[in-house]
């Protein structure tokens, strides 16, 4: 596998994570995130190491990914601030669950406002790669949105499109929508106003990733994709939510790799992907077992990640 980094020792050796909390109500279990309710008007969504590929949560988890995406969303929410309200709140995951559980929200949780979520997955592509590279080889163009011709892969578009996709259960894959269908998506869920909400989700979409890809860049990381969440509180504003520019979300691509014509080595789980494509598997669940070579890189990936975007390191 290319780009595959020599795991440290800390990483391998770390302990996998799982939340099990029992002082408050569960609410329920996503692919990564375990959520619980605190109140009327708020969650506690604690991130495991669980990870999935193709819409499928796979059997090995990959030690300290949960720290890895609290750190990260929550490092996004505050430097992308100024562009949207988000879900986050000053609370500390500690000071609501019992004491003997506080090492379970440690580093991998968040207390957040309890928002009504749009039905749709907002997707931002600036190059051409996965799922958008298939549909622009099949018909010129992205979601309905046509392209120029003669696009390589991961050709960088002229500029950031909007690709809306839908929202899937867990064992399901989303579905690349056009906008008009995802607007109906949101008219059906939020009622009138959700057609506004989507054209006003598509712009800070765009905005949120045009400032992140510029950041990023001058760290040496391309921002390839990403997808945004979005849900509106009881007044109707709409609000940033679940994780931002996580590896789980993005496509992050080092720059001193890049080029046209192959998919790009990257620190995230497209590096996971691309080593179950080599398998005889058809993507649905069960998952196959990964080997420990595949987990052990998947975790040095996300970490790099982390430190090259915020000059921090995990630990």
């Amino acid at each position: 596998m290319h780009g595959c980094h020599v795991p440290s020792e800390d990483t391998v050796n770390t302990p996998l994570f799982e939340s099990t909390i029992k002082s408050l109500p569960f609410l329920g279990r996503g692919k990564v995130r375990d959520i619980y309710a605190v109140d009327n008007d708020k969650l506690l969504i604690v991130t495991s190491d669980r990870l999935s590929a193709f819409d499928v949560v796979l059997p090995d988890p990959i030690p300290s990914k949960g720290r890895v995406l609290t750190a990260m969303a929550g490092f996004w929410f505050i430097r992308l601030g100024h562009i949207i309200p988000n879900q986050i709140t000053c609370i500390d995951p500690e000071s609501v669950v019992d004491a003997s559980e506080r090492d379970q929200v440690r580093d991998r949780a968040l207390v957040v406002k309890r928002l009504k979520p749009l039905p749709i997955e907002a997707v931002v592509r600036g190059y051409v790669i996965g799922s958008g590279w298939k549909d622009y080889q099949a018909s010129g163009a992205i979601c309905g949105i046509p392209l120029p011709p003669g696009l390589r892969q991961a050709a960088k578009l002229p500029q950031p499109i909007f690709t809306p996709a839908t929202k899937a259960e867990v064992g399901d894959h989303d579905e690349n929508i056009s906008f008009e269908i995802a607007k109906a998506h949101c008219v059906n869920a939020l009622g009138p106003n959700g057609a506004a909400l989507a054209e006003q989700a598509r712009d800070t979409a765009i905005a949120l990733y045009c400032e992140a890809a510029d950041y990023a860049a001058g760290r040496g990381i391309l921002i390839a994709d990403t997808k945004f969440e979005f849900g509106v509180d009881a007044d109707g504003v709409l609000h940033l939510i679940d994780e931002v520019l996580t590896p789980d979300s993005s496509r992050f691509w080092p720059q001193s790799e890049y080029r046209e014509g192959i998919s790009p080595p990257s620190f995230d789980k497209q590096y996971v992907r691309d080593y179950l494509e080599t398998l005889d598997w058809n993507k649905k669940a069960p998952a196959p077992r990964l080997p420990e070579e595949v987990i052990a890189c998947t975790a040095d990936k996300y970490r790099e990640a982390y430190k090259r975007l915020t000059q921090l390191s995990l630990d």
